[in-house]
């Protein structure tokens, strides 16, 4: 009599359990009260320089031997697509010249290079994705009397160069030890294209 008491009273226990169990799954399934969904809806920008590049300076005195002469260019990107498609910077430009007409000089149309790959830093204060580039360096920055077919200077891989960020870039001018001295000036030209 007590073991079937015993059994009945594990029997109602667990139904007691069960049906405990059964209630508090439905108590935490229901939908709160006040309970809504929310949405984003964001929008893609555009890929642009956030500035246009600056004029780039180069200075020497002629000492009569080869020498080079540095100075950085800045490019503060802006890609704000949301695509991560990447982009790319090319550059072209025309000889440095002084002079005009017979007395004009020029240095070589492979006198401007680049020689170490431009570092890359998200702007201030902003959360960016840093490009990530593939281009080969030393690279020589195309001249020619009319300036030739721009060159990739540096390059943002897909999912990378999101947001906005500055490239900073060392460009280098060979000068030999037989230039004429003179005020030499170009056109330098610059391109942000979408794809790396």
């Amino acid at each position: 009599m007590r073991n079937t008491l015993s059994r009945r009273l594990r029997a109602v226990a667990a139904g007691v359990a069960v049906v405990g169990l059964a209630a508090a799954s439905a108590v935490l399934s229901a939908t709160p009260a006040g309970a809504t969904s929310a949405s984003a809806a964001i929008t893609a920008g555009s890929l642009a320089f956030v500035s246009t590049p600056g004029s780039v300076a180069f200075s020497a005195t002629l000492n009569g031997t080869d020498q080079t002469s540095t100075a950085t260019a800045t490019f503060d990107v802006g890609d704000a697509t949301g695509s991560g498609a990447g982009w790319n910077i090319t550059a072209t430009s025309t000889t440095f010249s002084s002079g005009s007409g017979g007395n004009t000089k020029l240095l070589s149309t492979s006198a401007t290079t680049v020689q170490t790959a431009p570092t890359v830093a998200c702007d201030t204060n902003v959360t960016c994705t840093p490009a990530t580039n593939a281009i080969s360096f030393p690279f020589v920055l195309p001249a020619g009397g009319n300036a030739p077919t721009a060159q990739k200077l540096y390059n943002a891989a897909v999912s990378s160069g999101m947001g906005n960020q500055t490239v900073s870039a060392s460009f280098r001018l060979t000068i030999p030890g037989n230039t004429y001295a003179g005020t030499y000036a170009s056109t330098w030209t610059y391109s942000l294209v979408s794809a790396p």
